[in-house]
């Protein structure tokens, strides 16, 4: 959203750092995906003028796939914003299209990065087992 919005405003990190009263190093450190500290992000938080529960998903922990996605490649050097934009809104497109509705449990790993996809698939499956024992013996 940062980046987003630097990028809508054609503002300099060193520009939306002064406007927004969030260090440089800082910024940047977020735009990489970094998590600012609860002082910056209220800052961050009057500077793009939206509500804190634009943060947050009610019941839920877990990013949508398609906005980590958006995130990496907003962080990508080698893509300008407009063409991150552009492959984030075909990835979402796809996944939109792609996604299998109504998952019954979603789980947020901070270390995610450091699960390779078939570890991720293990315990994807490992939850669904879980979940489906649970149902068996208590019921929906």
């Amino acid at each position: 959203m940062v980046r987003r919005h630097r990028s809508e405003h054609k503002l300099s990190l060193r520009q939306a750092s002064e406007e927004s009263g969030v260090p440089f190093s800082t910024l940047s450190r977020i735009e990489k995906g970094r998590l600012p500290d609860l002082v910056n992000f209220q800052r961050i938080v009057e500077w793009l003028g939206v509500p804190v529960d634009a943060f947050f998903t009610p019941g839920a922990s877990v990013e949508a796939t398609p906005s980590v996605i958006a995130e990496h490649l907003n962080a990508d050097p080698a893509l300008t914003p407009d063409a991150a934009s552009k492959i984030a809104g075909l990835v979402r497109d796809m996944y939109d299209s792609l996604a299998v509705p109504d998952r019954r449990l979603a789980v947020h790993l901070r270390a995610a990065k450091t699960f390779s996809p078939p570890a991720l698939l293990l315990l994807t499956d490992l939850l669904d087992d879980m979940q489906e024992a649970l149902e068996a013996r208590f019921g929906n």
